[in-house]
């Protein structure tokens, strides 16, 4: 393992600032110092400013996020963060982003790599929705959020959609934008009353109250 990711499951810094720390000599492994090309393999010691640093067994949890709390792991506003509700250790934090009035499922982990590819949009990870709108959605309006919704950064990928209830629509998406859910339905003249993520890939909430947590057996 390359040592700034090492150092990043080991919950000193975040890769980049790993480099910064390997740059400026703080690290050493078996009592040399650390390059950007040094890997780390099973019984070096590392150690930063000559305190002695264990790697962390990955976690993987998967949370019921409520509305009115920040996916973030710290909040400058003194807001609540999912980090706040999910008391684990080895430290997790979120993957990807639901807004701040958006409940459901929400995947934390300290598994750096995995968590840019879930994040990447080349994956195609799964996120389903249930969507409440303003207003009902004609069958027209449907089969534009299912084709793809033309919107500043583009056009949205196909999408898989399906009517539940009077202005209620499940949607499920195949890449993940920033308010992607609420603009695509702004786009076809329906706004988002409220939102709620009911699976993220294969996983569901069955069980789960919001602000509850389990931790995920991989």
């Amino acid at each position: 393992m390359r040592l700034n990711a090492f150092l990043a499951r080991a919950g000193v810094a975040s890769r980049r600032g790993a480099d910064e720390l390997i740059k400026s000599g703080r690290v050493r492994v078996n009592g040399r110092g650390g390059e950007l090309n040094t890997f780390v393999e099973t019984g070096d010691r590392v150690e930063v400013d000559g305190r002695p640093v264990s790697a962390q067994r990955l976690a993987y949890v998967l949370l019921h996020k409520p509305a009115g709390v920040v996916t973030t792991a710290r909040d400058p506003r003194g807001r609540p963060t999912v980090v706040d509700l999910v008391r684990h250790r080895p430290r997790v934090v979120p993957v990807g982003r639901l807004d701040l009035d958006t409940t459901g499922a929400l995947l934390l982990t300290n598994d750096g790599p995995l968590a840019h590819r879930l994040a990447h949009p080349r994956y195609g990870v799964v996120k389903v929705y249930e969507v409440h709108l303003e207003s009902d959605p004609d069958n027209r309006a449907l089969r534009a959020l299912a084709g793809g919704v033309e919107l500043e950064d583009g056009r949205t990928a196909p999408a898989d959609v399906r009517r539940v209830g009077p202005a209620q629509i499940e949607l499920a998406l195949h890449e993940g934008r920033r308010h992607q859910v609420k603009r695509m339905c702004a786009g076809v003249g329906h706004p988002v009353r409220r939102l709620h993520r009911s699976r993220y890939g294969g996983l569901g909430l069955e069980g789960l109250a919001p602000g509850r947590w389990r931790e995920l057996r991989v």
